[in-house]
């Protein structure tokens, strides 16, 4: 069984296929997903879609790239969200920061007072970071996270994946390593503990080898478990399982 620990399941490019991706997704091997939130817009879509299925759990958060269309009062409506512990609601995310779209300066603010939520309640963090692994790296080092982190669609150096998983981070394994030019992600895959993998589409964005832009879809998540276990030493059967404890220990719910 293979769980997609990050998919925009609720984006409208799904609306009127859910149902039939999720049996696709179910037929080959896929036991359950996550759909992580971006903005208070949609906060209440990841919350609807993600209850319509037994196999779908959720995170909610603001992203980089949105943080312009948010005030002071959503991060509140947030804190209130989380902190009633919503059933299914796994993690605080997604939130970080991105080199190649927006502000820095900008999303610096809005990404530590995530990490300081995320802190107070002591739920597991999912973290977008675009360029800026050492950034992200220095602002957790900072926080002291107790609860389990996730950065999301990991790509990077083997220096960098070190350095985050050193920390504890999982890293989020997605498209990328089907691509052979993505040399340096393949090798620090290959390379990091298993214990601080788990796997993901990002659908619909990420997409592996062979897929369209924009058409990435959760069945397609088993095209990324064979291209890491193609980079990996350890048999197929350990990855799996092992991947499967990771991602529930992350989230600190089950699928199997």
């Amino acid at each position: 069984m293979l769980v997609d620990a990050h998919c925009h399941f609720d984006f409208p490019c799904f609306d009127g296929e859910r149902e039939q991706i999720l049996q696709d997704f179910h037929a080959h091997q896929g036991g359950g997903l996550v759909i992580p939130g971006v903005e208070a817009a949609t906060w209440s879509r990841v919350q609807a879609v993600a209850a319509s299925d037994a196999s779908m759990r959720y995170c909610l958060g603001i992203h980089p790239w949105f943080v312009d269309g948010h005030t002071d009062a959503d991060l509140e409506r947030l804190k209130s969200i989380l902190s009633s512990r919503p059933a299914d609601c796994v993690a605080l995310g997604e939130c970080g920061l991105d080199r190649l779209h927006g502000d820095l300066a900008t999303q610096r603010p809005w990404f530590e007072a995530q990490v300081d939520l995320a802190v107070e309640l002591a739920l597991p963090l999912v973290i977008h970071s675009v360029r800026t692994h050492d950034e992200v790296a220095a602002v957790l080092r900072r926080r002291r996270l107790v609860a389990p982190v996730l950065v999301h669609g990991f790509s990077g150096s083997p220096e960098q994946a070190r350095a985050l998983t050193d920390m504890g981070c999982y890293l989020g394994v997605g498209g990328v390593i089907t691509y052979s030019r993505a040399r340096k992600t393949r090798r620090a895959v290959a390379e990091v503990p298993l214990e601080r993998l788990v796997l993901e589409t990002d659908a619909p964005d990420m997409p592996p080898d062979g897929v369209r832009k924009g058409d990435n879809r959760p069945t397609y998540l088993p095209f990324v478990f064979k291209a890491l276990c193609e980079l990996r030493s350890e048999p197929e059967a350990q990855i799996r399982e092992q991947l499967l404890a990771n991602v529930e220990t992350l989230y600190a719910t089950a699928w199997s």
